[in-house]
């Protein structure tokens, strides 16, 4: 890779972003940094724009403006605010960039980058989940290349090399079990908000690590897995794992699993996609086999995690039952983030969602477009609002 590389990072003030950041800045003479975006940490933004020289750095909140421009003033470097901001800064010409905006604000970002052709490095669940056939139509017709940044489809995909996916019988997608994995489930209704936000493995963010603890998180990525390598439900499988060292298998008919191995450094998955197709030197720990001993498993029981049954109804319901299921899990979090649910009722909540929508036949869509995306978006969080607002989850269970 000699030629300097244009790049821009969606979502740089976040865990993915940072780590996105930290490998550029180790070989600044080897990209011209377009754009980076964030939220309401403009002083960290800044920062980050200065050490890597951005053309231009956004925040997604217009009334954080003036404060990013002042910490910026006299750099040279261009200031923008707004949701409107970032998508404009996705449509100046990159060669690569990182998709690592949580939440479906992701999604139009993304897919304007597509359209120079170069590549996405996709962390933001959301777009595979609620646009995954539009997603990858458009990346096709602009000849654009798609790499998977969670380190779960990351594994995959790197398993995958030189292999027909004819061949494959099953993948497995590893769980580390979250802030709760070890507790009795007669528990699990009195979680705390500052429990649920413990992660035994890694160092992430505040609504990751309280999907994690829920396993919505992996909800999310068995419904990706599908989108992104076109494997049936059936062909998809979790398991827990708490050491969070295997990332995800995948198995073929002549009954061999390749098993993809790594530390708890998000730098690994980022660092495949940054350098790819080639591999580059990465900067994170290299395993000690023998000092580890032992890796452990056990199933991901559906009582405990009832987002894996959702995640299943979602795989084989297709249409707009994706995007539903985002708004709705948005929303919940949301609400359990607020104090308004408990830890268990956020399930509750997306399924309801999922069931009033279905019984008008709201989820069915014989072509996803951009529009009809957003537009299940507001109508499934609407519902999750009026639901949470009535109080009536409580009361009436799922039904």
């Amino acid at each position: 890779m000699s030629a300097v590389r244009r790049v821009s990072v969606f979502g740089a003030t976040g865990s993915i972003g940072e780590n996105t950041v930290d490998l550029i800045a180790r070989a600044p003479e080897a990209y011209n940094v377009v754009a980076l975006t964030g939220g309401r940490n403009v002083a960290r933004l800044a920062e980050q724009a200065k050490v890597l020289n951005a053309d231009l750095a956004v925040t997604a909140f217009e009334e954080c403006y003036a404060d990013l421009a002042a910490h910026l003033e006299g750099s040279g470097i261009e200031v923008a605010a707004g949701q409107a901001a970032i998508a404009d800064a996705a449509d100046r010409p990159t060669d690569w960039a990182m998709s690592a905006i949580v939440g479906a604000a992701g999604l139009v970002p993304g897919l304007r980058t597509l359209r120079h052709g170069g590549i996405l490095a996709l962390a933001n669940k959301e777009s595979l989940v609620t646009a995954g056939p539009y997603l990858l139509a458009e990346a096709k017709r602009h000849g654009a290349t798609i790499l998977p940044v969670d380190s779960e489809h990351s594994a995959v995909f790197q398993a995958l090399v030189g292999e027909d996916s004819a061949a494959v019988e099953r993948v497995i997608i590893t769980a580390s079990g979250g802030a709760f994995r070890d507790w009795p489930l007669e528990r699990l209704s009195e979680a705390t908000l500052a429990e649920a936000c413990s992660h035994p493995n890694w160092d992430m963010g505040q609504r990751i690590t309280i999907d994690s603890a829920s396993l919505f998180n992996k909800a999310m990525e068995l419904i990706e897995t599908k989108e992104f390598f076109g494997f049936t439900s059936d062909q998809i499988e979790t398991v827990i794992h708490p050491e969070s060292l295997i990332h995800a298998l995948v198995g073929f008919r002549d009954g061999a699993l390749m098993a993809h191995l790594g530390p708890h450094d998000m730098r690994h998955a980022i660092g495949y996609a940054l350098h790819w197709p080639e591999r580059g030197h990465v900067p994170v720990d290299r395993l000690d086999l023998a000092a580890i001993g032992s890796l452990n498993f056990r199933t991901a029981d559906p009582e405990r995690y009832p987002a894996l049954t959702l995640a299943r109804y979602v795989m084989e319901t297709g249409g707009l039952s994706g995007a539903a299921f985002n708004a709705a899990k948005e929303a919940a979090l949301d609400a359990f983030i607020g104090g308004k649910i408990g830890f268990l009722d956020m399930a509750r909540l997306v399924e309801t969602v999922l069931e009033r929508l279905a019984g008008d036949n709201s989820l069915k869509c014989d072509k996803l477009t951009l529009d009809r995306v957003l537009d299940m978006d507001h109508v499934a969080r609407k519902i999750a609002q009026t639901i949470v607002d009535g109080d009536r989850l409580r009361q009436s269970g799922a039904s």
